[in-house]
């Protein structure tokens, strides 16, 4: 039986620094798996949000002269605004300062506590701010931080233990019995690999920072950030009867950098808690931009808030979504002078020049219904296997081959020589079937693209005839860039 609903999540991003394109490409995937499975009728689910607690912010805060809490609304505000420039439709965002989540938060660490999973302990080991995680000497060579290239400091504090350990077979059966739990399979055989090794009881309270949700066993404790933050997906499921039926998420989307929390402890605390655990993790390369590491020294060349003004959010999402093969989880080069390039030649001269042709047409000569000969059903066929693949670059190229296939058509058929109504008709027709297709990757064009051809963005429209009506040419709908 068919799943009717679909739950996607991305990872919640961390606010001591402000949005780049590296967190809005994760964000613009959710968004088009999100509304791909909304036109094919499934109840969608579209979670992202802030995380907004643990030593990091702390300190980010106090640099300012502001309070952990001021800091961290201004910063949430900046991710939220962004996701809107980009037109991202998500339905809810979570924030870990949340009220609802830090009660579901305290209920989940009775539970594990309650399984025998919690215990109290002294912890000692060196430890990175920046990834807010210890690190053993074998992880970090030179004792500087793998991810951060920093020195790590070494710290010694009284700690709440979570019993890893003990999940070590769980684990190895679940990765066997479920193998997309983990993809792509390069991450997977990474941390089957690591979990082999042996796991170690993580921390999960800090003693030494107060920024944080008040761990429930003991005042003087806070609970540890990654805790907290993992349950954020489970937290978002459980305000209402409707969302409940929504766990377990169907996929989790992640940089790769996240990998071992959301599929070693992640798993673990569900299982002590006893909750059902998400169907698929998928852990997605890094971007740099224009070759160059994306770091907050970059400056506003990388605000995907900069680059919705200079070349429109549908631009934006096109370029980022058949640029880089996503499926296949390696990393990738936001290249501005790539995204003019397929801007130019993909959205101006293809689909834009195509839809400025017809409607001039369809406006001079008007249009009479006719079988068509341009079919959509084996590219609607095809597209929908490579989105449940993940493959989103490759069924834009199969949505792209049917709109060069229409450009082929009018080259040959010449109506603006003939005046042939029923031509006219078919590639409307034509049209009406890739912006149908197109809608989730590029909604604004799709939208301005139904207005003119006077058709609805429904899947159950798709392969069947356009009414006929009397039609504008509209706006030019991209202009092309130097």
């Amino acid at each position: 039986m068919k799943k009717e609903t679909f739950y996607v999540t991305t990872a919640i991003d961390y606010v001591n620094a402000e949005p780049h394109i590296g967190h809005a490409y994760q964000k613009i995937v959710a968004d088009a798996l999100s509304r791909w499975n909304k036109l094919n009728g499934k109840k969608v689910f579209f979670l992202t949000g802030t995380d907004e607690h643990g030593k990091k912010v702390s300190e980010s805060a106090k640099k300012r002269g502001k309070t952990p809490k001021e800091f961290v609304d201004e910063t949430s505000k900046k991710f939220k605004e962004a996701w809107e420039k980009l037109n991202i439709d998500y339905d809810r965002f979570i924030r870990t300062t949340d009220k609802d989540h830090k009660k579901i938060v305290e209920n989940f660490i009775k539970k594990c506590y309650e399984k025998g999973d919690i215990y109290k302990g002294e912890y000692e080991g060196y430890y990175c701010t920046g990834c807010e995680a210890y690190y053993t000497e074998k992880e970090a060579e030179e004792l500087k931080c793998p991810i951060h290239k920093k020195e790590l400091e070494k710290l010694k504090e009284e700690s709440y233990f979570f019993k890893l350990s003990k999940y070590q077979k769980f684990l190895l059966g679940l990765y066997k019995k479920n193998p997309d739990f983990i993809l792509p399979k390069e991450r997977r055989n990474e941390v089957i690999n690591r979990v082999k090794e042996g796991l170690r009881d993580f921390s999960i309270s800090r003693t030494k920072i107060d920024w944080g949700i008040p761990f429930p066993l003991d005042k003087k404790h806070v609970t540890y950030v990654w805790f907290d933050a993992l349950i954020n997906y489970y937290t978002a499921t459980r305000s209402s009867k409707e969302l409940n039926k929504f766990w377990p998420a169907d996929i989790h989307l992640l940089g790769k950098d996240n990998t071992w929390f959301h599929t070693v402890y992640w798993p673990a605390m569900l299982k002590s808690a006893e909750i059902d655990l998400p169907i698929k993790t998928f852990n997605h390369g890094f971007l740099t931009f224009n070759g160059q590491k994306i770091s907050k020294s970059l400056g506003n060349s990388i605000s995907p808030i900069t680059l919705v003004e200079k070349y429109g959010s549908d631009t934006v999402r096109y370029f980022v979504l058949r640029q880089f093969p996503f499926a296949s989880g390696d990393d990738g080069d936001f290249d501005e002078k790539a995204l003019i390039e397929r801007h130019n030649n993909e959205l101006a001269n293809k689909i834009g020049n195509l839809v400025s042709r017809v409607s001039t047409l369809a406006e001079k000569y008007g249009v009479e219904k006719n079988n068509s000969s341009l079919k959509s059903k084996s590219v609607y066929d095809k597209v929908s296997k490579l989105m449940e693949n993940l493959e989103l670059d490759k069924a834009l190229n199969e949505i792209f081959a049917f709109v060069d296939e229409t450009n082929e058509y009018i080259q040959h058929k010449k109506p603006w020589e003939t005046k042939d109504k029923k031509v006219i008709y078919e590639l409307v027709n034509a049209i009406k079937d890739s912006a149908i297709l197109l809608s989730p990757f590029i909604p604004e064009t799709s939208k301005k693209i139904a207005k003119t051809f006077n058709f609805k963005l429904a899947i159950k429209d798709l392969q069947s005839p356009i009414k006929e009506s009397k039609i504008k040419k509209p706006e030019i709908l991209f202009k092309k860039h130097g």
